[in-house]
Formats: structure tokens, C-alpha cells, sequence
């Protein structure tokens, strides 16, 4: 088997088929929580239902993660399930490695975005490449759960948004949520999935709420329309959602009507989903935190040119970060995109009644 990009050539039958279907006999279950508390729930309820599925890392046993994510899992589910490791981020990749290899199903923790590059020669060149290097015949059962993004007044190493480098890696699949539902879901799916999942969590939405319905499951490699809308298409992903639906509310009192998609799965990458939203707007802003330059961001505008040129009425905007190292935390509401500057961007979509 031959791992790439695209989410035709991925292997569907275990990366898709993995996320299982709802059912209707599962219980329903509906709560509000945060998306902390989704994603504690979803470590929870993978553990209880496989008992191939570990959860380890940096101080995620006692105390739960720096951001109580994986909080009481150890005292519930004991040291054989959930543990903490040494300061050694190349040896807990390479230890997950070694347990998908041996059919165990490792979900592991990276403190911080930056903190996850010590072990990126093992992501490259491992835990990306083992099922192609054997041509399938050893899979990658594996999660790497990585905090990633601004707003929270984090100094450098603790805010980057690093999701180009995984979105750039043949055999990596990258998923990002922006609600607690779906960070529910998705993370459940990824866990179910027979090959590696950078799985990135908006760290400044962690405490935001949501309902959640544990019987709904999730496809990896689809889109969601957020928000209905005719005039404009913004796609965003993570820690730019709320941003993007912000700028919808304030451009309907302005008289335009603004369409969001969540794109949620950077790869594989849901074109069909993205590409119908855009042609029946005719205009689009891509919104993310990540520089601009070569970035996520960059492919979605390449991909959107690409399918939607001749239903474009005006060219492709991004608003992105700068393309500088993060600013410390009393100048990085100057550096995060922000409703002005997705506004402007809209402005300048050639539209009819410009002056």
C-alpha cells in the first residue's frame, strides 16, 4: 500500500471504516461540555472499549496534562493504561512506534505544539513511512495528540500552529476540531484508524462548550458546513472557527450573507465538500493563525483556484498570521487574524456595488 495525500488514494477501507457508524441500538447520549471534557470523555471511552488502546505522555498520568485533558484516567483506569513518561518527546514517539507495531493502539500526548519538534524525525521518517516502507504490512495504529495555536498569552514554544509540516508529510493524516462534538467524534475515529493521526486541539478552545452526543460518530477526511450563507465562503479550521462565524454574524448587519466551512481535516482534504461551497458562492476567504507563507492555508487557495476558476468572481483572499515568530503575549491580538481583517478581505472581493 502506497500512502499519499489525497483522500481518494488513502486506504478508506481502514482509515474510514474505522469511524463506525452510528447505530441504533448505541445509546444516546447528549451533554454540554467543553471540549476538554469531550476529549477526556473520548480518551475514556476508547480505553474502556479496546483494551489495546494506551494513553501516555508528559505528566498526562497524576495530574491529568498541563490542560487536565487526560485528568483521572489514571485513577480510573490504572498506570497500565494511562502514564507518564520522561521529558523525552523522541522516545515517546518512538516508543508509540514500537507498540503500533506490536498491535497495541498508543494515543500519545505533546505538550505543547513547539514541544512536538524534538520528536519529528520520528513522525517523518517512522511513523509516516512504515506502512509504505512494508507496503502495508505494518500499520500505525497510532494518535499523537498535539495543543496547538494562540490566544492564551503563551510565551513562545507554546503557541505555534506547526499544522503545515504534518499537512506536508505523505502518510500523516491531520485533523483539527473546532467544537466539542467533533472533538468527540474525530478523536474517536482517529483512535479506531489503522494508520497515524496528528490529531491538533485549538488549545484556547479547550474551555469552550458545546453539546455532545456520544452516539454520533464522525468520517475522517469530510468538511462540515458550518453556517449556511450566498454572498461569501470563508474556510477555516480549528482556532479559527469562532473567528469565522464572529465575522458571518457582523457581515449579515452589514447585508451580506457569508457562508462558513469547517474544513476540520487538513489531510486527507475534503475538495468535493469545499469545492460546492465555494462555486455556489462565487467568492472566498481562506482564515487561518499559521503564517501565510507555504502553509495550509496556501494549499486551500491553491486547491479552491484550481476547481472553482471559472466561478470565481474575484481572487481567493487569505488572512493568516505574519509570517514572524509568534509575538509574546501582549502583542498577539496583533498577530491573530481578527474580524477587521477578515472584513477588509471580504471588501475587496470585487463586488458590484463597490465606488
Amino acid at each position: 500500500m502506497t500512502l499519499t495525500h489525497d483522500a481518494d488514494m488513502h486506504d478508506t477501507a481502514d482509515l474510514h471504516g474505522a469511524a463506525t457508524r452510528e447505530s441504533s441500538a448505541a445509546p444516546r447520549e447528549v451533554a454540554t461540555m467543553s471540549m476538554a471534557a469531550a476529549l477526556n470523555l473520548a480518551l475514556a471511552d476508547a480505553i474502556e472499549a479496546d483494551p489495546d488502546v494506551v494513553v501516555f505522555g508528559e505528566d498526562v498520568g497524576a495530574l491529568g496534562g498541563v490542560f487536565r485533558i487526560t485528568d483521572g484516567l489514571t485513577a480510573r483506569f490504572g498506570e497500565d493504561r494511562c502514564f507518564d513518561t520522561p521529558l523525552a518527546e523522541a522516545g515517546i514517539v518512538g516508543t508509540a512506534v514500537g507498540m503500533a507495531m506490536n498491535g497495541m493502539r498508543p494515543v500519545v500526548e505533546l505538550q505543547f505544539d513547539a514541544f512536538a519538534l524534538p520528536a519529528f524525525e520520528q513522525i517523518v521518517s517512522h511513523v509516516a513511512k512504515l506502512g509504505n516502507r512494508t507496503r502495508g504490512r505494518v500499520r500505525m495504529p497510532l494518535v499523537i495528540r498535539i495543543p496547538f495555536g494562540g490566544g492564551i498569552g503563551g510565551v513562545e514554544h507554546h503557541c505555534d500552529s506547526s499544522e503545515a509540516y504534518y499537512a506536508h508529510t505523505p502518510g500523516l493524516t491531520v485533523i483539527s476540531p473546532s467544537t466539542p462534538q467533533d472533538a468527540y467524534s474525530l478523536l474517536r475515529a482517529a483512535i479506531a484508524a489503522s494508520d497515524p493521526v496528528i490529531f491538533l486541539e485549538p488549545k484556547k478552545l479547550y474551555w469552550t462548550k458545546g453539546e455532545v452526543d456520544t452516539s454520533v460518530t464522525a468520517e475522517i477526511g469530510t468538511a462540515r458546513i458550518a453556517r449556511d450563507g450566498t454572498d461569501v465562503t470563508l474556510l477555516a479550521y480549528g482556532a479559527s472557527m469562532p473567528l469565522a462565524l464572529e465575522v458571518a454574524d457582523t457581515a449579515a448587519a452589514e447585508g451580506r450573507s457569508v457562508q462558513v466551512v469547517d474544513v476540520r481535516s487538513l489531510s486527507p482534504f475534503d475538495d468535493a465538500t469545499v469545492t460546492a461551497a465555494v462555486r455556489s458562492t462565487g467568492r472566498a476567504v481562506v482564515i487561518a493563525e499559521a503564517p501565510g507563507y507555504a502553509s495550509v492555508a496556501s494549499e486551500i487557495q491553491a486547491r479552491v483556484f484550481e476547481r472553482c476558476f471559472e466561478f470565481l468572481a474575484a481572487p481567493v483572499r487569505r488572512v493568516t498570521g505574519f509570517d514572524v515568530p509568534y509575538a509574546p503575549p501582549k502583542l498577539e491580538h496583533w498577530y491573530l487574524p481578527d474580524v477587521d481583517r477578515v472584513l477588509d478581505a471580504i471588501d475587496t472581493l470585487h463586488w458590484g456595488d463597490d465606488a
